[in-house]
């Protein structure tokens, strides 16, 4: 807007310096404001499409037990206990779900009978299936011991309900060499943990090795993004470090996705009882009260 002087002449109304700078700092607020919001939003989403994956893996599941009149093993191998070392069979959950998430032709190109880690199965390692990584973790691979560049899984199924090697006697759902029916799940489908999330530590075997890779236990609460098993549990004694299995966790805030036996998927929060954690991890503990509020 003009402003007239007494001698005509015209002069222009303009910001000054410190209106500017007033300006620009109540902007950096609202945006500051903004920011957390967008970002939690955006989590949100995430927490949510990760839930949808967990879903397709269990609905994978149902539809392998109607196949085959049992739940798949957590992992096939000659015996136990399975030690998390690139040596034996090792086939996982994930592999056996294959022709059941539209990946057949990857199932039958894997040659089984040479185990996971066998040459010939190298490329199919390397194979990343987006619907086994969780979209909050920020990585898409690790590299495993033997430098190759392996696809990974964000998400094990739950072989126990304490942190014990994983054998052929585990009181969880998925665990070696196991065929469990539905008729087995004597706590009830609906309160027992599937599966759930895990964050993939340096050395990850992959997807398609059943080992600490794709399998977690209950005894372990729900931690915080971050987690590193083998570093804050194993000693200096070399089989301790190889038979942990160690617990569930993820990059979500607050908690983690779980699978349950008949199908829905929830959020339990790092703040759920041991007690009740463990008991949602076994098959047929007999305990009363698992599917309470916490």
């Amino acid at each position: 807007m003009k402003k007239t002087l007494r001698n005509g002449r015209h002069t222009q109304n303009a910001f000054t310096l410190v209106e500017l700078l007033v300006v620009i700092a109540i902007i950096g607020v609202l945006v500051g404001l903004l920011l957390p919001a967008v970002q939690a939003a955006r989590e949100a989403a995430r927490r949510m499409s990760c839930a949808n994956n967990i879903a397709q893996n269990g609905l994978a599941m149902h539809n392998f037990e109607f196949a085959a009149e049992h739940l798949p093993s957590g992992t096939i191998n000659d015996s136990g206990p399975i030690r998390n070392e690139p040596i034996g069979k090792h086939i996982s959950w994930t592999v056996q779900l294959l022709p059941y998430i539209e990946q057949s032709f990857l199932y039958k190109s894997i040659e089984q009978s040479k185990g996971v880690y066998d040459p010939a199965n190298v490329p199919y390692r390397r194979t990343q299936i987006p619907s086994l990584v969780c979209p909050s973790y920020p990585l898409t691979s690790n590299m495993g011991p033997d430098s190759d560049d392996i696809g990974i899984s964000t998400y094990a199924v739950c072989y126990s309900g304490t942190e014990v090697p994983l054998d052929t006697n585990n009181d969880g759902v998925f665990y070696l060499g196991s065929r469990t029916k539905f008729s087995d799940i004597a706590d009830g489908s609906s309160n027992t943990i599937f599966l759930s999330e895990k964050i993939s530590e340096q050395g990850d075997l992959g997807w398609m090795s059943g080992t600490r890779a794709t399998l977690r236990n209950a005894g372990i609460d729900p931690l915080p993004k971050g987690f590193k098993a083998v570093s804050s549990t194993t000693t200096s004694n070399p089989d301790n470090g190889s038979l942990f299995m160690g617990g569930f966790s993820s990059f979500h805030t607050g908690g983690i996705n779980a699978l349950y036996g008949d199908g829905g998927v929830r959020f339990l929060p790092a703040r759920i009882e041991p007690a009740v954690f463990q008991a949602l991890g076994t098959r047929n503990g007999g305990e009363l009260n698992t599917a309470v509020e916490w």
